[in-house]
């Protein structure tokens, strides 16, 4: 066969992702989510004192920091109640993670790797999907963020990006992480105790919940406070 026509014949990886989106819009178009009423999307109990909502405010966006397991944490009450959730862009998501997490593997939608087109991705998810995490492969420019937000405000879409958003609602960052687990110079790492902070346009003043994550089982979990912990061997700060 002639090399021009093998050429055509083999489709670029541009032609791929542009199938994919297409799939993607069929899929969605089965699904025809109406738009929620709720003012908020539910926390975990052990974050909710994080915002001052007790939730995440749907149409909005919030900057993260690229941490799985904040991400999982996010999502996992809005999951356990039926919600939808997607993660976009984001190729090295654990699915035994988000399980152990509280996320119901049923129904997350992962689309690893859009490249280029991951805005054409986020918009046709927030007709369907009400909770999505997203890692951006270019800069998010203000026109484009201009116009996903009001795509969020419309359906009740809440975003979840581990970029800086122009206009975005707030700042989730994860900081402070104490393994737990090693004596000295043995054992095995356990625990992992951080500090979780949020900034918000309602609410400037940071606040901050002190949370296992993972837990003992792999949730989030509400950290014990001085008096509730038991003595225990030296943790390690681990950067």
């Amino acid at each position: 066969m002639p090399n021009g026509v093998s050429a055509l014949s083999t489709p670029s990886p541009a032609d791929r992702r542009a199938g994919e989106i297409l799939r993607l819009r069929r899929e969605i178009g089965r699904m025809q989510r109406r738009r929620s009423n709720d003012p908020v999307l539910p926390l975990d109990p052990a974050l909710q004192g994080l915002l001052p909502e007790g939730g995440l405010q749907t149409g909005t966006v919030y900057s993260i920091s690229p941490s799985p397991s904040l991400i999982f944490a996010l999502m996992s009450a809005a999951s356990r109640r039926g919600s939808w959730c997607a993660a976009v862009g984001m190729p090295t998501l654990g699915l035994e993670a988000a399980a152990a997490s509280g996320v119901d593997l049923n129904r997350l939608i992962l689309v690893p790797s859009p490249g280029e087109r991951w805005l054409a991705v986020v918009s046709a998810l927030a007709e369907v999907v009400p909770l999505i995490a997203m890692n951006p492969a270019t800069p998010v420019r203000d026109a484009d963020a201009a116009r996903l937000a009001a795509r969020l405000r419309d359906r009740g879409c809440t975003l979840l990006t581990t970029a800086h958003w122009p206009q975005g609602e707030g700042l989730i960052t994860l900081h402070d992480p104490h393994w737990e687990g090693l004596g000295e110079g043995w054992g095995l790492l356990s625990d992992r105790t951080v500090t979780l902070t949020a900034q918000t346009r309602s609410s400037p003043r940071p606040q901050s919940v002190r949370v296992r994550l993972p837990g003992s089982l792999g949730a989030v979990e509400a950290a014990p406070t001085a008096s509730q912990a038991l003595p225990t061997h030296p943790s390690w700060a681990v950067a």
